[in-house]
């Protein structure tokens, strides 16, 4: 009976995603490639790429890798300030993907009609309810609304705080899936109970059996706790970065040192703003890729959520998701008692 009422609360995430179990995984560069992705559409939950900054060929060769690995729907995350957004989105057309994920900021003019041409659900971050509004009147499909305890780029406000705000408001206009600090099912059936449609979890899935991330990297999380994932700091109020949240080290320190690099830049004009941001990402890219592929736990950036501390161990996609399933569907089961 139970089941049933998980499954009841789960349905309207799991007919839009066209998936068994409303679970995105987030889009983590160097870390959700075919074949976290694969494991995840294959398990029952949704798999999202993460494009970051490929080029469309490296985009193109990843989509037709991972439908080989699955038969299962699954995701792609394209980045808004890509310089060739167009062409990615023009790549997943070609493949038939069945949703795209647009982050880090709002929709560039003509996205929205480009995506949604070819027959895309298309799913975007509302980090505040006005543009989560703004957001659905433009032809957005479905939202995530994800807290400041997730890991990677974060907004300023609570994972909880942002689901009382925007649940009430949009539940029961387009599927809302919520993401942040998630790392067991209790919380799971919430929010599902608040009014959401679904959830994403990206740190519980990061150090799974089938992730490529270097055994290094998986070691630091299991080493971690929810207060060693820190939020980076801005250091000059004319440079607009996103902050990112990661466990601590000395790659912490050096993003300090990159941001007043591309500030005196900007000073002296030989960047423009738009450049300037673009060689933060750039900056981010390549510090998440030394520590997930080269295992450079000191001097890489080891993007993690608070849930870190529930992240204790290697195990497979499929094990994480049931227990998940288990422990949503036991909370319920309480409540109903």
């Amino acid at each position: 009976m139970t089941t049933a009422k998980l499954a009841s609360l789960m349905a309207r995430g799991t007919d839009f995603l066209g998936c068994e179990s409303a679970i995105l995984c987030g889009a983590m560069s160097w870390v959700s490639e075919r074949h976290l992705v694969s494991a995840i559409s294959n398990a029952g939950g949704f798999g999202v790429i993460a494009c970051g900054a490929m080029t469309p060929a490296l985009l193109d060769a990843e989509i037709a890798a991972t439908k080989a690995l699955t038969d299962k729907p699954f995701g792609v995350n394209l980045i808004t300030m890509h310089p060739q957004l167009f062409d990615l989105i023009a790549v997943c057309a070609r493949h038939d993907v069945s949703h795209v994920v647009l982050a880090g900021g709002l929709p560039p003019k003509g996205s929205i009609e480009a995506i949604k041409a070819n027959g895309a659900k298309l799913i975007c971050f509302a980090p505040a309810l006005a543009l989560a509004k703004k957001l659905v009147r433009s032809g957005v499909d479905a939202l995530v609304v994800e807290g400041m305890e997730a890991g990677g780029h974060i907004g300023p406000v609570a994972t909880s705080v942002l689901a009382q705000e925007i649940l009430p408001e949009m539940a029961q206009q387009v599927p809302v899936f919520v993401a942040g600090g998630i790392g067991r099912g209790e919380a799971i059936a919430a929010y599902l109970e608040m009014g959401a449609a679904g959830v994403q979890l990206g740190t519980r899935f990061a150090c799974a059996t089938e992730s490529i991330a270097h055994p290094a990297f998986k070691k630091a999380f299991f080493r971690a706790s929810a207060r060693d994932a820190i939020a980076s700091v801005q250091i000059d109020p004319r440079l607009p970065v996103i902050p990112v949240r990661a466990l601590k080290n000395a790659g912490t320190e050096a993003f300090t040192a990159k941001q007043r690099e591309v500030a005196n830049l900007l000073d002296s004009g030989a960047v423009d703003m738009g450049e300037a941001q673009l060689q933060i990402e750039h900056y981010w890219a390549g510090a998440l890729r030394k520590a997930v592929i080269d295992g450079d736990v000191d001097g890489g950036s080891l993007m993690a959520g608070q849930s870190v501390g529930m992240v204790t161990k290697e195990e497979p996609v499929a094990d994480i998701i049931a227990q998940l399933l288990d422990e949503a569907a036991g909370a319920l089961e309480r409540r109903a008692a």
